[in-house]
């Protein structure tokens, strides 16, 4: 039973380095400090390449941290091997972006549904599996008469609730949410967004939700962690965030959003000047500093430390500390 104040996910100083031809290393994850409650939905953004979707990769172990740890109910799954992380991993599950690429378009939708079922010998012969994958196409609102259609026979839609159904055949308590709703239509996104938070209330599901658009994770999230370059530049509840936005980094991503209201439409637009700096033997300073208007010469010296400016709003910006 999971302890009183015991995050479910947490990292601790997570990396990840990457290492190329001739020797050098390529930063995709720095540093990376998250706590993520039971129930609660940890939403992850930045620019494409920033390593959000990687954090993801690595809490579940589908790759290896160079170092750091990752714990699951205050247990650290980086040391668990054989049956231990085979246990693990029914409790840990991952909706991923694009549904057809992520599953065998030579199975049935039945079929898909119930290969973790299997995989995972949950039940003891194949009527009551299927049975189970039929209920769970009811459960995300996936018609029985396509338990045997195939994936290229389906619309986006419908693939990722096969997605969304494979994720929650084991009756996992983490599920990693890697852009789900990217490659759809904007209305069929609406619909995905509303069944995941249907589900999470439903099964008291916790979520990271992995995005590039803030105007989606804000529908969803409990709070946000932006990350820029492989690192956390700041992190606050949802609200808190919107309203009061302390990083250049997040101001400008924040700035990017489209208006629907035509009242505002010649409200300042906060262009982010120069190019991303590269991941590769990355130098000491802060990365942004590049293309920072603020910049001084102490945030090309140094990396900022995170720190909390107010209850649970953390940002790592020398700017604040002048």
């Amino acid at each position: 039973m999971q302890e009183k104040n015991v995050p479910l996910i947490q990292t601790i100083d997570l990396r990840k380095l990457f290492k190329l031809k001739g020797g050098v290393m390529l930063h995709a994850v720095d540093g990376i400090n998250i706590e993520i409650a039971s129930g609660e939905t940890l939403g992850v953004v930045g620019e494409s390449g920033c390593g959000k979707s990687t954090v993801g990769r690595l809490i579940l172990r589908l790759i290896e941290p160079t170092s750091g740890q990752v714990l699951y109910d205050g247990q650290d799954i980086s040391k668990f091997r054989g049956r231990q992380a085979r246990d693990m991993r029914r409790n840990m599950q991952i909706i991923f972006q694009d549904p057809y690429s992520s599953i065998d378009p030579r199975m049935s939708v039945i079929e898909l549904i119930a290969e973790y079922l299997f995989i995972h010998r949950v039940f003891k012969n194949k009527i009551e599996t299927f049975n189970r994958a039929a209920e769970l196409m009811d459960m995300v609102g996936l018609a029985r008469r396509y338990a045997n259609s195939y994936p290229h026979e389906l619309d986006g839609g419908r693939r990722q609730r096969i997605g969304i159904a494979r994720a929650l055949s084991l009756d996992p308590k983490f599920i990693i949410c890697d852009e789900p709703v990217s490659a759809l239509d904007v209305s069929i996104q609406a619909q995905i967004l509303n069944l995941l938070m249907d589900l999470q209330e439903e099964f008291k599901l916790t979520y990271m939700f992995v995005t590039h658009d803030l105007s989606v994770v804000k529908h969803i999230s409990d709070k946000i962690m932006v990350m820029y370059l492989g690192q956390c530049v700041e992190i606050a509840a949802f609200d808190e965030l919107f309203e009061n936005p302390l990083h250049p980094y997040t101001n400008a991503l924040l700035a990017a959003i489209p208006e629907p209201d035509l009242s505002r439409r010649n409200k300042e637009m906060k262009v982010i000047r120069g190019e991303v700096v590269s991941p590769i033997n990355v130098k000491p300073g802060c990365r942004f500093a590049a293309r920072c208007d603020d910049c001084v010469e102490t945030c090309r010296e140094r990396d900022p430390e995170l720190i909390e400016t107010s209850n649970g709003h953390f940002v790592a910006c020398f700017k604040l500390k002048r």
